[in-house]
């Protein structure tokens, strides 16, 4: 099973979209996939058509009242799983912080899943907080989109002295670009730079209404605009996560 963390400093640089893109490309090639919604705005578990079926589930799962298997709901998609987000996702650091160990946490949650999923991909809320550590301990991988522009591009490297300044692997970090404007000349000298130091994907999610639509059809991008050139870039993306992180 490989962990997969979608994670940024910053709000609003698609890491939900590419939370459910990715995942639903994963199930599609075969991969048992599970989407974890941690983001108390639940929008990864509206693009996948589900609720959390109980009260306050996701204190009841940091609080250990309630197993993760009882959390876990099928989507609309073959191979592809969520476990859906609650406004009580809000206490994550609040309930972290009263435990001990609280960095194994996810991990110990994540444990006994390790024969029925291929593939977890957990979309973060933005920020760095206990919930993030525990995070960073418990993935495989942290995939951090950032748009290229001067305050993205900032989080990013502040993202890069947290872990560095507490002793992370910083070899766990793969970046790429996302709602990329060719539009823009800062996109494309912002994105050149980055990519001659070999610090992200070559691969990149452009900023496009086919993308934004997801909100509307409640479904990953491949269900409705398969032809799309965005589609085609989140399937390039995939195939350098699979390349580098899954196979």
């Amino acid at each position: 099973m490989v962990i997969l963390a979608l994670y940024n400093l910053k709000g609003g640089v698609g890491k939900t979209a590419a939370s459910v893109n990715l995942a639903y490309l994963a199930a599609r090639e075969g991969y048992h996939t599970l989407v974890w919604d941690m983001d108390p705005q639940g929008s990864s578990s509206f693009y996948l058509g589900a609720q959390a079926g109980v009260k306050n589930t996701s204190r009841k799962l940091l609080n250990s009242e309630m197993d993760l298997e009882e959390a876990i709901q099928a989507s609309p998609y073959e191979n592809l799983s969520v476990i859906p987000a609650d406004i009580s996702a809000r206490h994550a650091d609040i309930l972290l912080n009263e435990m001990k160990q609280s960095k194994k946490k996810l991990a110990s949650l994540l444990q006994p899943l390790k024969k029925t999923y291929d593939v977890v991909i957990l979309d973060c809320p933005p920020g760095i907080s206990l919930l993030h550590d525990a995070v960073f301990a418990a993935a495989d991988w942290v995939l951090m989109p950032n748009i290229p522009t001067t305050l993205s591009v900032r989080s990013f490297e502040t993202v890069l002295d947290y872990f560095k300044e507490h002793n992370l692997d910083r070899e766990k970090l793969k970046c790429f670009f996302s709602m990329v404007d060719h539009r823009k000349n800062l996109h494309h000298e912002v994105m050149n730079a980055f990519y001659k130091d070999r610090l992200f994907f070559k691969s990149y999610i452009p900023y496009l209404s086919d993308v934004e639509k997801m909100g509307v059809k409640e479904a990953p991008l491949e269900t409705y605009a398969a032809g799309s050139y965005a589609a085609q870039c989140y399937r390039d993306l995939w195939k350098e996560i699979r390349k580098n992180c899954i196979e």
